[in-house]
This record gives C-alpha cells, structure tokens and sequence, in this order.
C-alpha cells in the first residue's frame, strides 16, 4: 500500500472512531473531537477540556492488516500527557484497545 493510501486509511479510521466517541457521549458536540491531520505528529483525535473530562486518554489509531502492537503502544506513550489508549482496527473488523494493566485498573479505583 502507498503511504498516502494508508494515511488515507488511518485518517477513516479516526473519523470514524470520531463518529462512535460523539454516539457514545451524546453531550459532547462535533467540535469537542477533532480528527488531527495525517502528517502531524502527536494524538490522534485532539479532545476539548470538555471532553478531556470525560475521556482522560490520547488516542493512538491503527488501521493496519499487521500491527505491530508494540511499536504502536510505544508510539502511543510518545504523545500526550493523558493516558494512552490504542485503538486499532483492520478492515472489515470491529475496533479494539490496548493500554497498560494500571491504566485499566485506574478505570475501576
């Protein structure tokens, strides 16, 4: 796959991640996620003070066919100081997240 091609990928992916956090969290309006553009470093989705109160994580979005989890989580880490939370996908599959055991069991304390 050409790279602008799977940034274009990635890019769907967030989107669309987008889509499923504003469903979720139905008090949150459109401008509370942003969709960062491909090429700038840093999260994935830039989340509002609003948001951020409610979803205390940096997002980290794949869309691949062969993850590498560990690099992605190490990216993941890189960015932010929230939490961080990796999202990824691959086609026709459902997301799915991957973050640090202590992160999880902050989520229940």
């Amino acid at each position: 796959m050409k790279p602008k091609s799977a940034k274009a990928k990635g890019q769907r992916a967030a989107t669309e991640l987008k889509g499923i956090l504003l469903k979720a969290f139905p008090h949150l309006e459109a401008g509370d996620i942003r969709v960062t553009p491909s090429g700038v470093n840093g999260e994935d989705l830039q989340l509002s003070p609003r948001a951020r109160r409610l979803l205390d994580f940096h997002f980290e979005v794949k869309n691949v066919e062969k993850l590498n989890i560990w690099q992605a989580l190490c990216q993941s880490k890189k960015h932010g100081t929230s939490k961080p939370l990796l999202v990824f996908k691959r086609n026709r599959t459902p997301f799915h997240v991957a973050m640090d055991l202590d992160t999880f069991l902050d989520l229940f304390k």
